[in-house]
């Protein structure tokens, strides 16, 4: 299915405005591990803020007061904006960027908690309040009628969306539309000439309902890097290595195979309650001159981390404690998102 549509996608390593997080609440879901958390946190802010602005999100003014002292050195290149928000993973909540031509706009689109698992009155209000603090200067952005997570996700900057019928087919999204549907509407809504959607994986743990972001990343618009399992005792085995096969089996724009390169799983990390928690290394978020690699304490680390400088040999790799993170189902790619350099970014 092709649309002619003047509208584009930006891939992740496209030049960058900005990048936004959201600091962890004092009173939120990582409180009992809040100054590893918070150690995470500073980690990425500051390899951020070396290379461009970074936003910030602060619940309130007193934790905007305390992460501007923490990130002292820094606030020259940060901008801190207070609005409100349940849990901290802009990635899903903020809005996302098309661009035509030089220009750029915002879509806002609809969030409901991941399929309603979640209150989310103020993330789905987020991208609104963000836009309302002037952040993103005259740069527009509209409502869309869609349940759609930045997530769920990921683009070659081609025209290429790649992303997984668990998560955009789930009755919990979009219940009214099918397949056929729902990819006319992404092609629309981002400029797209195709969709190439996964069937099988899924990070054991997982709350999204497999987004895209945590299983195959595009790093090239002929390269993809994925979750692998070499492990047959692995309950994610048998899945991963089904997606492995799909991946195989895609051809690029021009009917060549992509160039794969696998990720290993690192060891079960398990929740106080015993489950096993999404730590996967695909969860990288690329910004201007680097990578932000998600480290898990694992013997695998060293060999996520060649492969992702494989991957990028003209960008630093940096690698990031994120284990703490993985506390609350999520990593470095969630609880960020990067706006294309069409996108202002005031400097307040």
């Amino acid at each position: 299915m092709t649309l002619n549509n003047p509208l584009n996608l930006p891939p992740e390593w496209a030049g960058q405005s900005a990048v936004l997080l959201a600091w962890p609440k004092g009173d939120g879901g990582f409180s009992p591990w809040l100054p590893e958390v918070e150690d995470s946190y500073e980690a990425i802010a500051t390899a951020i803020a070396r290379r461009e602005r970074l936003i910030i999100a602060c619940w309130d003014e007193a934790l905007r007061q305390r992460v501007a002292k923490r990130l002292k050195p820094y606030l020259a290149s940060i901008s801190l904006v207070i609005i409100p928000y349940d849990l901290e993973w802009v990635r899903d909540t903020a809005p996302l960027a098309v661009e035509t031509g030089q220009r750029a706009k915002l879509l806002n689109f609809r969030f409901n908690g991941w399929g309603n698992k979640y209150e989310h009155g103020n993330d789905a209000a987020l991208a609104k309040n963000l836009h309302n603090t002037g952040i993103f200067g005259k740069t527009h952005m509209e409502s869309v009628d869609f349940v759609l997570e930045g997530g769920s996700l990921e683009t070659d900057g081609e025209g290429t969306l790649l992303t997984t019928t668990r998560c955009l087919l789930n009755p919990n999204r979009n219940p009214s539309l099918n397949q056929a549907q729902i990819e006319g509407q992404l092609l629309s809504f981002f400029g797209l000439k195709r969709v190439l959607w996964l069937h099988h994986g899924q990070a054991e743990g997982d709350d999204t309902d497999a987004h895209v972001d945590t299983l195959a990343r595009f790093c090239s618009p002929d390269t993809i890097t994925y979750t692998a399992s070499d492990d047959p005792k692995d309950p994610m085995h048998t899945e991963l290595k089904a997606m492995e096969n799909e991946l195989k089996a895609l051809k690029t724009v021009d009917g060549k195979p992509y160039r794969l390169v696998p990720l290993p799983v690192p060891k079960p990390i398990l929740s106080e309650e015993g489950d096993r928690l999404p730590a996967t290394y695909v969860n990288f978020l690329i910004i201007n001159g680097a990578v932000l690699v998600p480290l898990y304490d694992d013997p695998e680390d060293a060999n996520a981390f060649c492969r992702l400088s494989e991957c990028f040999p003209d960008r630093d790799i940096i690698g990031i404690p994120a284990t703490p993170l993985i506390r609350q189902y999520g990593s470095i790619h969630c609880m960020t998102l990067q706006f294309p350099k069409s996108v202002t970014v005031a400097e307040a």
